[in-house]
């Protein structure tokens, strides 16, 4: 098993780090540390780490942890049937790779009956070694053997041949080298599958295509392969077969009798076993680039998306609209909290368009409301253009929500839970309402593949993928901090150190108990320890409470030191959060020792200066043109203002005020050549577009963010 020093120093190596800082974090994380306490607590130990390096530490060493598991169960495997020796032992330790190691074990490995075993099986081993040394003098029919099925010379060197074959598949370093070749030269080649062609309309850019494996996006890729999958398309990827046959023949075939045998043995060694096997490593490495590259567009999407600028704690008006069941309605309070629900039908006409004015009118009255939010869903424009038209207070906010999930959160156990007597059409307006009112609070009780924002999510390798976006919830979560008096369950989940057994257990406490006063007073919890306290507490708030710092993600280790600072400058902890002469006057390196450095302290004043701050965006209000609510109000030349829904990596989709999302290709975002659109355009974010062309028949709509086209 490779040593801890070794670790630290081949993942320093990999990702151009510090020892000192790989092991300092890697002894953090096995000490039950999380990456985002790790990045905001532990600066000094780490060089100030962001959460991105440390999970990146995190992720090499359990892939190294995975190399040395594999190499113990080879040399155990090796050492169990007497075949392992000094030359072989060197080797496996030396061996970097799960690839590597395979290789190696490759020709001690147990196999299935095969063409060259049942050849060994008939004594022609030794005929196929003279034959690769080019012996001379040999005699094939001096191998014939009735009996066991070798009638005739060609039945022997067939034999032969096969057992070339295998032997030349095994090696090590051809291996090493024809993957060398595949990853450099193959070419990914797709054709439609005949028979299946009418089905596979969807796939038709791909009937006939081809281009280099190791330039292919990952968007194309993963389409080529969902392709192959539903059998519309046939796949191979592969180098020039000539260059792998003559790199292979470099290597095996050399002058001398009998070296037309060898040649026939390498072309049937590349045909039958390598170029499968290779080519199957090959895809799945294409396969696994391809699903990293989507499952980090679909996590910096749904990040972008989580942090969203709320709203606030204002009193909400949210409708779930509808044409023919009408339109959900429900009124909230600044916390959240349902207090009214009603149907109205602002798109049935006469006098149900009148009745639906007076109940909003009166809703608005009745509990003072300050905004009003629309699911973006059938119907949505309509319901926002008969709201605007109703003559409110022109402070109201009115604004469409994008309510993609809302549906599934309704429909699930929680939103059950807390609603056991409402219907699903109540719960979705409720969570709309919500979403507007703080978005990373309502989100985190959705699955994020529902959400709408990712990129052939359904594709990708789905464990990575729930683990890569339950990641960057947990990271977004604990960027913004959580009221601890008033969060849910479902968010107390993604803070750090926690999970859904001590979240569980923090609701039931709050609600035995009343709200908490202190963050010590957690320590009450059951099975909440002085580790998950170490882990969770400068994530969680407390405004209001006995001690003005837990309002703060100053952490309660760091209570004694603000103390200090505070009795230093002759004022209370409460004047030293008001004033910003006295924080001023304070000089930091005066508080620097063994376990607090600068950065630490830097970031306490930070948050001295702005306790709790929320590191989000504040809320802007967003209006679609007018007179645009489907297709057919579309017009070549149209510039319109528009809201980023998803990026990809081929362009970006935006959201026109229709049903149907506009496609900005990577070549239209920008009067500059882009490399990534992730550097021009975010999630929600709000653009002009002008559209270019009208597909009506198929429902696409191509816009550009190009000053000039």
């Amino acid at each position: 098993m490779t040593s801890s020093a070794a670790y630290r120093q081949q993942i320093a190596g990999l990702l151009n780090l510090r020892v000192q800082q790989v092991g300092n974090t890697l002894d953090l994380l096995l000490e039950g540390g999380t990456v985002p306490f790790i990045a905001r607590y532990r600066k000094e130990l780490t060089g100030s780490l962001d959460e991105v390096a440390v999970a990146a530490i995190r992720e090499h060493h359990q892939k190294l942890i995975e190399i040395d598991k594999r190499r113990e169960a080879i040399l155990l495997t090796l050492t169990k049937n007497e075949l392992l020796d000094d030359t072989l032992r060197r080797q496996l330790g030396a061996a970097g790779s799960l690839t590597e190691l395979e290789d190696i074990y490759l020709p001690f490995k147990p196999k299935r009956k095969t063409r060259a075993l049942a050849a060994r099986e008939r004594g022609l081993e030794p005929l196929a070694a003279m034959v690769v040394k080019g012996q001379r003098n040999l005699q094939p029919g001096l191998f014939l053997d009735p009996e066991k099925g070798v009638h005739t010379e060609e039945d022997a060197l067939a034999g032969a041949r096969d057992i070339i074959a295998e032997d030349i598949s095994e090696d090590q370093p051809t291996r090493a080298e024809l993957r060398r070749l595949f990853h450099e030269q193959a070419i990914v080649e797709s054709k439609a599958v005949k028979k299946n062609m009418a089905l596979g309309e969807k796939f038709r850019d791909y009937f006939d295509w081809r281009e280099p494996a190791n330039k292919a996006p990952g968007h194309r890729l993963l389409a080529m392969f969902r392709g192959e999958q539903e059998k519309i398309l046939s796949l191979a990827i592969r180098p020039p077969e000539e260059s792998a046959l003559r790199l292979l023949k470099k290597r095996h075939l050399h002058a001398g009798p009998w070296q037309e045998e060898v040649a026939k043995a390498i072309a049937d060694s590349y045909q039958r076993l390598l170029a499968p096997s290779i080519e199957n490593e090959l895809t799945a490495a294409l396969k696994t680039r391809a699903d990293a590259e989507a499952i980090k567009v679909f996590a910096d999407n749904l990040r972008q998306l989580l942090l969203a600028p709320p709203l606030g704690q204002l009193r909400v008006i949210a409708l779930d609209p509808g044409y023919r069941t009408g339109a959900k309605v429900v009124c909230l309070d600044a916390q959240g909290k349902l207090l009214d629900t009603t149907t109205v039908f602002p798109t049935h006409g006469g006098r149900q368009l009148d009745e639906a004015g007076k109940i909003i009118t009166g809703l608005v009255a009745k509990h003072r409301i300050e905004a009003i939010g629309i699911g973006n869903g059938t119907a949505g424009r309509e319901t926002e253009e008969f709201i605007r038209g109703l003559g409110l207070d022109a402070r109201i906010i009115i604004t469409l929500v994008n309510e993609d999930g809302a549906s599934i959160y309704s429909a699930s156990e929680n939103a059950r839970s807390e609603f056991p007597n409402h219907d699903i059409t109540v719960r979705g307006a409720v969570s709309i309402g919500r979403r507007l009112q703080d978005p990373l609070a309502e989100l985190v009780k959705i699955d994020p593949k529902s959400i709408g924002v990712g990129q052939y999510q359904h594709d990708v390798n789905q464990a990575e993928l729930k683990k890569g976006l339950q990641e960057v919830v947990e990271s977004c979560v604990n960027s913004v901090g959580v009221e601890l008096n008033s969060a849910s369950n479902e968010l107390l989940t993604f803070v750090s150190g926690l999970g859904p057994t001590l979240a569980a257990n923090i609701i039931d406490y709050r609600n035995s108990n009343g709200p908490f006063a202190n963050r010590r007073e957690l320590l009450k919890v059951p099975r909440l320890g002085p580790k998950a306290f170490e882990q969770c507490a400068g994530f969680l708030r407390i405004r209001g409470g006995s001690n003005p710092l837990d309002a703060s993600a100053v952490h309660p280790e760091r209570y004694p030191l603000v103390k200090k600072m505070a009795a230093d400058a002759g004022v209370t902890i409460d004047t030293l959060l008001q004033s910003e002469a006295v924080r001023q006057k304070i000089d930091l390196h005066g508080y620097i020792d063994d376990s607090v450095g600068l950065p630490t302290l830097t970031d306490i004043m930070a948050e001295l200066s702005k306790p709790g701050r929320d590191p989000r965006k504040s809320f802007e209000q967003f209006h679609f043109a007018e007179g645009i609510h489907t297709i057919e109000d579309l017009r070549e030349g149209m510039r319109l203002p528009a809201m980023i829904t998803n990026v990809t990596k081929f362009g970006a989709f935006a959201d026109i005020g229709i049903k149907q999302d506009g496609l900005i290709h990577i070549s239209r975002l920008a009067d500059r050549f882009v490399k990534d659109p992730g550097e021009v355009v975010k999630v929600g974010q709000k653009v002009e577009v002008r559209v270019l062309e009208i597909d009506r028949q198929r429902n696409r709509i191509a816009l550009s963010m190009r000053s000039k086209e």
